[in-house]
C-alpha cells in the first residue's frame, strides 16, 4: 500500500510538536486533545484502507483538530504562538488537502450523493480558508484595522443585521437588479437587430466596444447628474456595464449555428422568425448564458462603485466608504462577505437555469 507524503510530513509534524515549545500559557484541554487529533487523523491517511468511512472519519478528525487549533488560541495571552503550534497548524493544513483530495477523486454510482460531494469540494475549501485565515491572523497579532479576523467580522454581521438588509435592498434588490434586466435585456434586443441589419454590426459594435471601456469612476458622476443620487442613477450605470456584454455574445451566438442548417432551413421553407426561434436561439444559448453570468458580477460590482459618488446614506457603497473612514474595518468586511454572497448565489442560479435550458450541449452530457 502507498503511503501519502503529506500524511507522513504531517505525522512527523504532529511528532514534533509534542516537544516543540507552543507558547501556551496554561496547557489544557486543547492542548493536548489536539495533537492527539493530529496523530490519529495521520495514522488514519496512512494505514486505513482508501473506503468511504475512513475518509469521512479523516474529514470529522481533520476538523475537530482545526477547532481545537482556534481554541488553542485563548492560551496565548501574554506571547505569540511558538513553532510547536505552527507545526500542528501545517499538519492539520496537510492532512485537510488530503482528505479534500481523496474526496474529489470519489466516484459514487448514485448520482444525488455525487452532487453533494461536489457541492461539498468548494464549501471544505472555503471553510478552510476562513480557519487559515483566523489562525494567521491572531496567531501573529495582525491589527483588527489592518485585516480582522473572521470570527470578528461574523460578530460585526450578527450585530448589523438590520443595516446590512437595509444596504442590500438598496444596492442589490433596486439598483443591481434592475439594471441587470435592463442592460441584458436591451442587449439581448439589440443583438437582434443587430443581426437582422448587417451594416449596424460594422457601426454599432466598434462604438459597442468603445462604450464599454469607459471606467465605471467616469461614467458614475455623470449618471448622478442626469439621474439624481437615489437607485436609479446607479441603475444606469449598471445598464451601461451589462448592455454590451449581452451585445456582443448574442451576436456571436446567432452566428454560431452552421451554414447547413441554415441552408436546410431554407429548404424547408422557415421564415427568418422560424429559423431564429428553432434553429438560431438555441444555439446561442450557451453564449447568452456566459454573458448573463458575467453580467451577474458586473451588475453588483457597477452598482456597489456608482455609490462612491453620491448616494442617500444607504447603501453597500455607501456604508464602504463612510466606514473607512471611520476606521471600522469590521463593518466594511461585512459588507464585502454580504456582495460576495449575493454575487455567488446569483450566478450560481443562473448556472442552474443554463443547466436546464441548454441540458443538450456537449458540456453537460456525461
Amino acid at each position: 500500500m502507498k503511503r501519502s507524503p503529506l500524511a507522513i510530513v504531517a505525522f512527523l509534524l504532529a511528532a514534533a510538536s509534542l516537544v516543540l515549545p507552543t507558547g501556551a500559557d496554561a496547557p489544557g484541554l486543547f492542548f493536548f486533545a489536539t495533537p492527539a487529533l493530529l496523530f490519529a487523523a495521520s495514522a488514519l491517511a496512512l494505514f486505513a484502507s482508501a473506503s468511504n468511512s475512513s475518509l469521512i472519519a479523516l474529514l470529522v478528525l481533520v476538523h475537530l483538530a482545526a477547532i481545537f487549533l482556534i481554541g488553542l488560541l485563548g492560551s496565548f495571552a501574554m506571547a505569540a504562538p511558538e513553532i510547536g503550534y505552527w507545526c500542528m497548524v501545517v499538519a492539520a493544513w496537510l492532512l485537510a488537502w488530503l482528505a479534500v483530495q481523496r474526496l474529489a477523486g470519489l466516484r459514487l454510482k448514485s448520482v444525488a450523493l455525487q452532487r453533494m460531494v461536489n457541492l461539498a469540494l468548494p464549501v471544505l475549501f472555503g471553510a478552510w480558508l476562513l480557519i487559515l485565515w483566523e489562525i494567521v491572523v491572531r496567531g501573529f497579532g495582525v491589527p483588527a484595522i489592518l485585516l480582522p479576523p473572521p470570527s470578528m467580522i461574523a460578530a460585526r454581521i450578527a450585530g448589523s443585521v438590520p443595516t446590512l438588509w437595509a444596504d442590500f435592498q438598496q444596492t442589490f434588490l433596486k439598483a443591481a437588479i434592475a439594471g441587470y434586466v435592463i442592460g441584458c435585456g436591451s442587449g439581448f434586443l439589440a443583438a437582434i437587430v443587430v443581426d437582422r441589419v448587417p451594416f449596424l454590426r460594422k457601426g454599432l459594435l466598434p462604438v459597442g466596444n468603445l462604450v464599454a471601456a469607459l471606467p465605471v469612476v467616469g461614467i458614475a458622476p455623470i449618471m448622478v447628474m442626469w439621474f439624481g443620487s437615489y437607485w436609479e442613477s446607479k441603475a444606469a450605470v449598471v445598464v451601461i456595464m451589462t448592455f454590451f456584454p449581452m451585445l456582443v455574445n448574442t451576436v456571436a451566438g446567432l452566428a454560431a449555428s452552421g451554414a447547413m442548417e441554415r441552408d436546410l432551413m431554407r429548404t424547408y421553407g422557415s421564415s427568418y422568425t422560424q429559423t431564429l426561434f428553432k434553429l438560431r436561439l438555441p444555439a446561442a444559448m450557451p453564449f447568452i448564458f456566459n454573458a448573463l453570468k458575467i453580467n451577474s458580477t458586473l451588475a453588483l460590482i457597477g452598482a456597489i462603485v456608482a455609490e462612491f459618488f453620491g448616494s442617500p446614506i444607504v447603501g453597500m457603497g455607501f456604508r464602504i466608504s463612510a466606514e473607512v473612514g471611520r476606521m471600522n474595518v469590521d463593518m466594511v468586511w461585512a459588507e464585502i462577505f454580504v456582495a460576495a454572497l449575493a454575487g455567488s448565489l446569483s450566478y450560481g442560479l443562473i448556472t442552474l437555469i443554463e443547466r436546464a435550458v441548454t441540458f443538450w450541449h456537449p458540456s453537460y452530457r456525461t
